[in-house]
């Protein structure tokens, strides 16, 4: 993952830790997406027990491997809507770095 914007200049990881936000964004959408897939199957009845439970596993299993990257857009762009960048704090740390 690139440190700055190419566009704009802004940090990405903000500090230690910064991005463990967005393992709320992945649990959270690959949850809501396993219940949905196996209620939907399971109502429409395609699928036996065990060929749900398998799919509805591969599909959690799967699912937030392939999200990790658009978790942490998510994460960003929510952190950037609440806390705009740069902050105070970034803005005497900038300043600090360009003199």
């Amino acid at each position: 993952m690139h440190e700055t914007c190419f566009h704009c200049g802004r940090r990405f990881e903000r500090g230690p830790g910064y991005l463990l936000g967005s393992i709320y964004f992945n649990y959270g959408i690959t949850a809501l997406l396993v219940v949905v897939i196996y209620f939907s199957l399971f109502y429409a009845g395609w699928l036996g027990d065990t060929q749900l439970l398998v799919f509805s596993a591969l599909v959690a299993l799967l699912f937030p491997v392939w999200f990790f990257r658009y978790a942490r857009a998510l994460w960003i762009a929510f952190d950037e809507h609440w806390d705009p960048w740069p902050n105070e704090e970034e803005k005497r740390q900038i300043k600090r770095d360009s003199e």
